[in-house]
């Protein structure tokens, strides 16, 4: 059985163990270098101030998480966020993080979140490092590509490309209703 929760600042360690891999092993992350636990603290803390921080466990363990935070930080964009979600690399393919990022969009369209954007990298080819696995499994998802930017994440000496998708949760109206910060929905 699996449980979605907000995530807390004492996640954090296996949030971290999860994000790991993806630094060192991979180029979906085009981070060199794996955060210290303080600073990852620091992240966490900083996204829940307004947005969703959402784990998803089995067998008491947390599979995966994901969070949304601002697409770009100026008052007009507030009804966009940017998407991100790590599985655990043994817990991938088994539609949990399915779940969990549905999770998400259900906790942003309560706030009044209109937009979701995901900044992905993208290979010319499937590689060790990155394929195109999270491209297609947001195109599941409903999303679609509203540009690419080619050549511009470096990592592992290969040249990656960055893709950004999007999905419209809601209905954009003339006189749009504020954004309500999660922290806020918590509580009534």
């Amino acid at each position: 059985m699996s449980v979605i929760r907000n995530a807390t600042i004492t996640d954090a360690a296996a949030i971290l163990q999860i994000y790991e891999y993806y630094v060192v092993h991979t180029a979906i992350t085009f981070e060199y270098t794996l955060p210290s636990l303080e600073e990852f603290r620091e992240r966490m803390i900083q996204t829940m101030k307004k947005y969703p921080y959402l784990v998803i466990i089995e067998d008491g363990q947390i599979q995966g998480y994901a969070y949304a935070g601002p697409f770009v930080a100026r008052e007009a964009y507030n009804w966009s966020c940017e998407m991100t979600i790590y599985m655990d690399r043994n817990a991938r393919k088994q539609g949990l993080g399915r779940m969990l990022y549905e999770a998400l969009e259900q906790a942003l369209q309560r706030m009044g979140i209109l937009n979701l954007y995901a900044c992905i990298g993208y290979p010319e080819q499937d590689d060790e490092y990155l394929t195109t696995n999270s491209a297609d499994f947001h195109a599941h998802l409903g999303y679609r590509r509203v540009g690419t930017f080619y050549n511009c994440g470096y990592k592992f000496q290969r040249w990656y490309h960055m893709i950004w998708v999007e999905k419209v949760i809601g209905i954009h109206e003339k006189e749009q209703i504020p954004v309500v910060p999660y922290p806020d929905l918590m509580n009534v």
